[in-house]
């Protein structure tokens, strides 16, 4: 994932989770607003996941996937990815379905608007 693709700044975190809508499952809170230019992420792991070594792994793993899937994703949005501590359960398999069922969800949606 290269860097013009990640939310940087926390207020900007802070306005996408308080001021827009989301989609969430067991695994996932998917915050969500247009930009003009390209998809960007910020990815949010909890401390109650687990140490900073596991919360790495897992954002490591999310990144990966977004990179293999970017064609499912509904282009030029912003995307805050809060992961949930049961995403431990899963493995990476079952995250990649997860995620991009869940982000598929958000782009069906906006379509249709």
């Amino acid at each position: 994932m290269k860097k013009k693709q990640i939310i940087q700044k926390s207020n900007e975190y802070t306005e996408i989770i308080h001021k827009c809508p989301y989609k969430k499952n067991n695994y996932f809170i998917i915050y969500y607003r247009p930009n003009k230019e390209h998809n960007r992420f910020g990815i949010s792991v909890p401390t109650k996941t687990g140490k900073a070594n596991i919360r790495n792994k897992i954002k490591r793993r999310i990144k990966n996937i977004l990179d293999q899937n970017q064609n499912n994703v509904h282009s030029n949005y912003d995307y805050v990815i809060i992961i949930r501590k049961r995403i431990l359960e899963l493995n990476y398999q079952e995250i990649s379905e997860q995620l991009i069922s869940l982000i598929t969800k958000i782009g069906e949606k906006n379509e249709t608007k």
